[in-house]
């Protein structure tokens, strides 16, 4: 995984936009309004973070030593995930639809149904 496809991956998907809210290294993706992933411009090696629902964080963790408590987050819901090889790519971007899945079905119904116009 590299910075300008999970970039590129994040933007792809409705209603997404990206900013740095935090500082000018922390880049943020958020679906309409509410976090589902960051990362560090500068973490070496990369990373970023993933909303997720805390049993399969859990289960992640235990599986997978790059998968760790979410840095800076709320460590049962959110995982932190090095780039460093030992997760494949296919899996983050399953972690990626995961987390975005899971804040798109916490959005309020009228937020919910302005995503759904997006095109």
């Amino acid at each position: 995984m590299n910075i300008e496809f999970f970039r590129e991956y994040c933007l792809k998907k409705k209603g997404v936009t990206e900013d740095f809210p935090f500082d000018e290294t922390t880049l943020v993706f958020k679906v309409m309004g509410k976090l589902f992933a960051l990362t560090s411009l500068n973490a070496s090696p990369a990373q970023c973070n993933l909303k997720c629902d805390p049993e399969y964080a859990v289960e992640l963790r235990e599986k997978f030593s790059s998968i760790i408590a979410g840095y800076h987050m709320n460590k049962k819901k959110w995982n932190t995930v090095i780039w460093d090889g030992n997760v494949r790519d296919k899996i983050i971007l399953e972690l990626i639809d995961h987390s975005y899945d899971l804040v798109v079905a916490g959005l309020a119904k009228n937020l919910r149904e302005e995503l759904s116009k997006h095109t």
